[in-house]
């Protein structure tokens, strides 16, 4: 991370902030990145690791998040979703260079449910609905109009009609036993509050570590 000069505060000094409620915390500091970030203050990085025990991380949007954890969403036969097959365990981190912070979380990862599944995608664009269903993700592509033919051949199918969800489309929720909230700090001592907790439904236990 780039050195600060000048002194950003940390996540106890916030003012008005609970740091003693990780998803409280969480709230706040997305809706002041949601007021300072150009562009995605929802883009998180999402790491996975599939059966060759080799991790892959690829940048996605959160789309969902409540106490009950971080929902994003994807196409199951991508490469995350397969490396979600095999290991149903993720972390994440939101990064927001215009405040200086990030977020970190990880934890076991349960599928969102199908109304969830349904009413996001309802809500998306209709060509971003027929690119669901004309995109074999993660697979080998030959040349660039191989996938502008796959998408009309969509467009055609559906006409006018609604586009629902296909069934190879879903949501995961990543529900965090730690979470870290990282402040950039000046000469690089940055500020980490860290809550960590046994199981997914436990207590959160409160600390921080040397940066």
């Amino acid at each position: 991370m780039q050195q600060s000069t000048t002194a950003t505060g940390s996540a106890a000094a916030l003012p008005g902030a609970d740091d003693r409620d990780p998803f409280a915390l969480f709230l706040q500091w997305l809706a002041e990145a949601e007021a300072s970030e150009l562009n995605d203050p929802n883009a998180m990085a999402l790491a996975t690791t599939g059966d060759d025990g080799l991790p892959d991380v690829r940048m996605v949007l959160l789309k969902g998040y409540d106490p009950g954890g971080f929902v994003f969403y994807t196409n199951t036969r991508s490469r995350k979703g397969a490396e979600l097959a095999d290991n149903m365990q993720a972390a994440a981190v939101l990064h927001w260079k215009s405040l200086r912070r990030q977020i970190r979380f990880r934890g076991p990862v349960r599928p969102a449910t199908a109304a969830e599944a349904d009413a996001y995608f309802a809500s998306r664009a209709r060509d971003s609905r027929i690119g669901a269903w004309a995109s074999l993700q993660s697979q080998p592509l030959a040349d660039r109009s191989e996938l502008e033919e796959a998408v009309a051949r969509a467009s055609a199918r559906f006409g006018a009609d609604d586009v629902p969800r296909p069934p190879h489309w879903a949501g995961y929720r990543i529900v965090p036993v730690s979470m870290e909230f990282w402040t950039e700090q000046p000469f690089r001592l940055h500020d980490r509050l860290v809550f960590t907790r046994e199981r997914p439904d436990g207590p959160w236990n409160r600390g921080r570590l040397y940066p």
